[in-house]
């Protein structure tokens, strides 16, 4: 029956304490996102929010926080931002790659820290920012200096709380916490956009309803396919003796997904080309050549062509840069050669990397080319029926982040299922 994996998750003790902790966090999330900070002209905001595009996506990731002028207005942006900073100075830094890459376990969570810590001033200028531009655009009145602290230490302690509840869920809960969180976020406000599709239905447009349903429906298809997609490598293990005992001699194989980077290489777009929109906005209307360029910055940024490529960029390249931090063949190969396995036909050591190397670079364009069509597909769609009402109804950046996090929730939940199986066995 397809109620039967329900009741096993429910009937097991752990795991039902693991998905009821999870919506706990969900629940407290959503309750900050309503909390607003004092002062705020919602009708002024609404009308900002209209007028600068990009912070109305930024509403959307933050499950409309900022709509709200909430506590947690900045969602995960500064704790995502700061992961991208130190995943880049990996590159540039020999000591923090090899305390991400090979110091275990322990290198890896004083790499997080690190992420931690950055993460406090980037949510303090951010914030500082934002306040800034919501009095300069009268969202909001003068804050006196006092208030101002107040206001930037809530946001500030907002984001920080935010990144301890995502923490919290990868440790305590199932998945990604901070994945989680903006999957919670994007939910959100998936009522408000039913809500709005009744409110605003034409039956003149019915032939444009279809295409957006219709390419909604195949983009969860598409999610599917190539998220579950992999290249399985085949692996072979050497004969060993160990005292009177045989070990070995069995066959397996690696598995390569096709999109090893999962998700993340469309929160690390976003999270960069939100940034000079946002740098941009905040010096438009302060006059002078610096507002005239900030003006014709933003309305560069703004322009859907523009948009749409940068972002199909971004995501292409993050997909081999994530991959690329991620995924190490050399440490694959190095691994397999200590445990004795081999892949039939090829030398163990430097040819198994350059092998698995070649294999994963014929894959991963596949992926990239994937995640970057499907997340600017919302806009040519849109363009084409000109209805951007449904953006979400039709997927995109959304619809994947929703979907891909579903099924890595998915595959973790069913591996606890038969981890307990073997155990029951």
């Amino acid at each position: 029956m397809f109620l039967d994996p329900v009741i096993q998750i429910f009937k097991i003790k752990d795991l039902r304490n693991k998905i009821i902790f999870v919506l706990a966090v969900f629940v407290v999330f959503r309750i900050m996102a309503n909390i607003p900070v004092p002062g705020i002209d919602a009708a002024n905001l609404k009308a900002f929010l209209n007028q600068f595009k990009i912070f109305g996506l930024l509403n959307m990731f933050t499950g409309g926080a900022l709509d709200k002028f909430s506590i947690v207005m900045l969602g995960m942006g500064p704790y995502i931002t700061s992961t991208i900073i130190l995943q880049l100075l990996t590159m540039i830094f020999p000591q923090l790659e090899q305390l991400y890459k090979e110091e275990g376990e322990m290198g890896r969570q004083k790499f997080n820290q690190y992420g931690r810590i950055l993460t406090v001033p980037l949510a303090i200028l951010q914030g500082y920012a934002m306040l800034s531009l919501f009095q300069r655009q009268g969202v909001i009145g003068t804050l006196s200096p006092e208030l101002l602290f107040a206001s930037l230490l809530t946001i500030t302690a907002g984001t920080v709380f935010l990144m301890w509840l995502g923490e919290l869920i990868s440790e305590k809960g199932i998945g990604n916490g901070v994945s989680l969180l903006i999957f919670a976020g994007i939910i959100a406000d998936f009522p408000n956009n039913i809500y709005q599709m009744a409110t605003t239905y034409d039956p003149s447009n019915l032939p444009a309803y279809l295409i957006f349903f219709g390419s909604s429906f195949l983009i969860i298809a598409g999610v599917v396919m190539v998220n579950e997609a992999r290249r399985n490598i085949p692996v072979s293990y050497a004969k060993r003796v160990r005292g009177m005992k045989l070990y070995g001699g069995v066959s397996t194989y690696l598995p390569l997904n096709v999109n090893p980077a999962g998700v993340i290489p469309i929160i690390f777009a976003l999270s960069i080309l939100l940034f000079p929109g946002m740098i941009a906005s905040f010096f438009v209307g302060t006059g002078g050549a610096i507002g005239a360029f900030a003006q014709n910055t933003t309305n560069f940024l703004q322009n859907p062509l523009v948009n749409n490529t940068f972002y199909f960029i971004l995501i292409f390249a993050f997909t081999y840069f994530y991959t690329a931090v991620t995924f190490d063949p050399k440490n694959i190969a190095s691994n397999l050669q200590k445990m004795g396995g081999f892949i039939p036909g090829i030398r163990p050591g430097t040819s198994t990397s350059n092998y698995l190397s070649y294999i994963l670079n014929r894959i991963l364009p596949i992926g990239a080319l994937f995640l970057g069509t499907v997340a600017i597909l919302p806009s040519i769609i849109a363009s084409m029926t000109h209805i951007s009402t449904f953006t979400f109804l039709i997927g995109g950046t959304s619809l994947l982040i929703v979907v891909s996090v579903v099924l890595d929730t998915m595959s973790q939940i069913r591996a606890q299922l038969q981890m307990r199986e073997y155990e029951t066995f």
